[in-house]
C-alpha cells in the first residue's frame, strides 16, 4: 500500500481540452489529440467517483478544493456544476470547508452562472491581457473574432453579483510592452483586486534548446523582467495590500524563507495532478503526455495515484535536475529554477536545464530584493507589508529636501550608486 499525503491539489477538466476560443498560445488544445472520437465530456461516474476521492482524501486536514479548469469548463453546462455541489454535500462531513475554483475565458458567464457562482461562493479565475487591442492580440474564438466584449461582460456581472475573482493574464510579446498600461488597466478600469502573471514561453519543436526555437508570442526573458520590474514599482510604492499580484506575493514567500505557496516556486512539485474528463490522472498541467499518465480514478484511487513512487519522483526531479549555474545563484531560496516546463536552455557551462526565464527573474529579483527585505522584515514582526509604503514615502521626502550643501556630493540614499548631486538631487 503506498503511503498517503495529507493534502494535493487536483486540477480537473471536465469538457477536456474542448474550447470555444482558440487562442494562439494555448498550449492545451492540441492535447485532444490524446483522445481521438470523444465527445470530451465528463461523465457522471467520473465527476461522482472525482468528488468523493477528493473528500475522502483530505478528511485529515479537513478541507479540500473542487477546482475546474479546461479548456472552457462552462462548456459542460450549469447542470453539470449544480450536480457536482449536490455530491459534495452528500459527501462531505459535517464541518468539511469545501473552496470551489473555476478558471473560465468569461464567454458563456450571463446572470444564471453568476447566481450559482455567488450562491456556491466559487472564486473565479477569468483570462484576459489587458485592454481589447492587447486582448485580441492571440486570445480569440474559434472564428477568428474578438471575444473581448464578452470578457469585459462577465467581469461586470461578476462584480455586479458579488461573485470573488481573480484575473489571469498572460504576458506575451505583445502585452510585454505595456507593463504599466496592463497593470493600470486591471486596477484602475476593472477595479480587480487579485492579479496574476503568467509568462509565455513556447518551443517550435520539443527537440529545440536554442533561442531560435521559440515563438514570436513568447516573452523575452529581458521583456519579463522589466514589465514585473516596472509594475513593482508602482505596486510598492502605492497598492501593498490593497492589489494583490500572486507573482510578487509568491516571490516575497521566498525572502521570508517559505518558498513554495506559489507551486512554481517551490523547491519540489508533484502535488497539484490533472483529472481528464475520463478519470485519467497526469502529473501536471504543462505535462500531460503519455509518459506522465499516473492512472485512473475508476480503478485507483486518487490519493494513491499521487502519493505513487512514479509521482514523488516527478515532484523530486524538480530539484534533483537543477544546473550547477542554479544551484550556485543567490536568488536559488527564492524561485528554485521555477517551472521545470520552462527549463529549456543550455547554461554556459554546457549544462541543459537553464530556466527560459532565468534572466528576467534574476534582474526582477534583484531589483526588489531591497523592498521585499523590508516587507519580510515587516511581516516577520507581525506587522503588515503595507507599512513599506510609508517608509519609502518617507526615505523619498528625505532623499528630495533634506540633503543640502556637502551631503549633495555624497552617495544618494535611493541606493544607485550615484552621487546625490547627480540623481535625486538634480
Amino acid at each position: 500500500m503506498t503511503e498517503n499525503i495529507p493534502a494535493f491539489h487536483v486540477m480537473a477538466k471536465p469538457a477536456g481540452a474542448r474550447c470555444n476560443c482558440a487562442c494562439d498560445y494555448c498550449f492545451f488544445l492540441k492535447k485532444q489529440r490524446l483522445y481521438p472520437g470523444s465527445d470530451f465530456r465528463m461523465s457522471d461516474e467520473v465527476l461522482e467517483s472525482y468528488i468523493w476521492q477528493v473528500i475522502e482524501a483530505h478528511r485529515a486536514v479537513n478541507q479540500a478544493t473542487v477546482a475546474w479548469q479546461g479548456g472552457e469548463p462552462t462548456l459542460m453546462g450549469l447542470d453539470f456544476f449544480r450536480r457536482s455541489i449536490e455530491l459534495e454535500k452528500k459527501y462531505a462531513p459535517q464541518g468539511m470547508r469545501i473552496e470551489n475554483t473555476l478558471q473560465t475565458n468569461g464567454v458563456l458567464i450571463d446572470e444564471q452562472w453568476c447566481e450559482f457562482l455567488k450562491e456556491n461562493n466559487f472564486l473565479v479565475g477569468i483570462s484576459i491581457d489587458g485592454p481589447q487591442h492587447l486582448h485580441d492580440s492571440f486570445r480569440r474564438d474559434n472564428a477568428g473574432k474578438s471575444v473581448y466584449g464578452k470578457v469585459l461582460n462577465a467581469i461586470r456581472l461578476m462584480q455586479r453579483y458579488g461573485v470573488e475573482f481573480n484575473i489571469l493574464c498572460t504576458i506575451n510579446s505583445e502585452n510585454s510592452r505595456y507593463p504599466l498600461k496592463v497593470y493600470r488597466f486591471f486596477r484602475d478600469e476593472l477595479k480587480a483586486s487579485y492579479i496574476q502573471f503568467i509568462p509565455i514561453v513556447e518551443r517550435h519543436d520539443s527537440a529545440g534548446r536554442k533561442r531560435a526555437a521559440f515563438t514570436d508570442r513568447s516573452v523575452e526573458p529581458w521583456q519579463f523582467g522589466r514589465f514585473m520590474i516596472e509594475i513593482f514599482d508602482e505596486w510598492v510604492t502605492r497598492d501593498v495590500g490593497s492589489t494583490f499580484v500572486l507573482n510578487f506575493d509568491g516571490a516575497l514567500a521566498g525572502w521570508m524563507g517559505a518558498a513554495g505557496t506559489v507551486c512554481i516556486f517551490g523547491p519540489t512539485c508533484g502535488l497539484g495532478v490533472v483529472l481528464e474528463h475520463n478519470g485519467d490522472v497526469y502529473s501536471c498541467d504543462h505535462f500531460v503526455e503519455p509518459g506522465y499518465f499516473l492512472g485512473n480514478i475508476l480503478k485507483t484511487p486518487l490519493a494513491e495515484l499521487v502519493a505513487s513512487e512514479k509521482q514523488r519522483k516527478f515532484g523530486r526531479d524538480k530539484k534533483d535536475t537543477l544546473p550547477r549555474t542554479c544551484k550556485e545563484c543567490g536568488f536559488l531560496h527564492i524561485c528554485n529554477g521555477e517551472c521545470p516546463k520552462n527549463r529549456l536552455l543550455t547554461a554556459v557551462d554546457g549544462e541543459t536545464g537553464l530556466n527560459y526565464l532565468c534572466a528576467g527573474y534574476k534582474a526582477f529579483f534583484a531589483h526588489a530584493d531591497k523592498h521585499m527585505k523590508i516587507m519580510a522584515d515587516l511581516l516577520h514582526q507581525n506587522r503588515p507589508a503595507s507599512e513599506v509604503m510609508a517608509e519609502l514615502a518617507q526615505k523619498e521626502e528625505y532623499i528630495t529636501t533634506g540633503m543640502t550643501g556637502s551631503s549633495r556630493n555624497d552617495p544618494c540614499p535611493c541606493g544607485s550608486g550615484k552621487k546625490y548631486k547627480s540623481c535625486h538631487g538634480r
